[in-house]
């Protein structure tokens, strides 16, 4: 990743004195790598603090709602309206259960945007702090205006996705970690190349000392910058918490409903 931010920036290695220098600096180039790493956090953050999880992908479509899985059976199961189909086959139900199943079915519709809000603010919070600690490295107000506007549209895009998504097969895998890498791969040029040329105007003007004060603020940022970003999103716990009782509702109104299979559903599962 080092050669790749640096080369990024514009450089090429050169066999003069400020080699040793601007090696020292490439820590600065995880800086925005770190600082994006938040953005997928907080999606694994719900089930963490609420203790919830479920083997199911899930799907939320306009007239019905399906849980699916690679294994083991039932693969699919639908919900529409107070029916339950499980693999295709429809599941006789009593009213009772078919009442549950369309509370289920309500309760999780009307959870979606709330988690939606929630990741919104999410994205909100991880761009000032990048604000922030870019504030702190002493950038250039040209590198600082591109960085904003920069940091304002992949905002957009990401709140854009997070507004479009249905389903949480638009974050499996690695979609998130590719988003974060897009993003580091559009930012990290401008900030290792404002400490990198600000470290080799100090040293070619004799100042090494403000050369090796660049380089050492770059490594801290490298070294501390996780731990700091950890805490300053420690203030959107609250707001995931607020979650939990929604989703215990959603635990409890789906406990004891079977498949064709007369096996429970366990479409969700909430621990203690």
């Amino acid at each position: 990743m080092f050669s790749r931010c640096w080369r990024a920036a514009g450089y090429r290695w050169a066999p003069v004195p400020m080699e040793s220098v601007s090696m020292r600096l490439l820590p600065a180039c995880l800086v925005l790598s770190c600082l994006l790493t938040v953005l997928p956090l907080h999606a694994q953050d719900l089930a963490a603090t609420c203790h919830a999880s479920s083997s199911y992908d899930v799907t939320v479509n306009p007239g019905s709602i399906l849980f699916d899985r690679s294994a083991p059976a039932p693969l699919r199961v639908q919900l529409q309206q107070g029916s339950l189909r499980t693999d295709g086959s429809a599941v006789r139900l009593s009213m009772e259960d078919q009442d549950r199943l369309t509370l289920f079915e309500r309760d999780l519709r009307a959870l979606l945007p709330r988690v939606r809000q929630v990741a919104d603010h999410g994205v909100d919070m991880a761009v000032q702090a990048m604000r922030a600690e870019a504030a702190g490295m002493g950038l250039g107000a040209d590198t600082m205006s591109e960085l904003d506007n920069r940091l304002d549209a992949d905002a957009r895009g990401l709140k854009q996705r997070i507004a479009n998504s249905r389903s949480t097969h638009d974050w499996n895998g690695d979609v998130a970690q590719q988003y974060a890498n897009q993003i580091v791969a559009e930012l990290t040029p401008l900030v290792a190349g404002d400490l990198g040329q600000q470290a080799i105007n100090a040293a070619l003007g004799g100042d090494l000392q403000t050369a090796a004060d660049l380089r050492d603020r770059a490594t801290a940022l490298a070294t501390d910058l996780q731990p700091r970003l950890q805490r300053r999103m420690q203030a959107l716990q609250p707001q995931i918490a607020a979650l939990c009782p929604a989703i215990r509702r959603l635990a409890g109104l789906q406990q004891g409903v079977r498949g064709a299979d007369g096996r429970p559903l366990d479409l969700l599962q909430v621990g203690p």
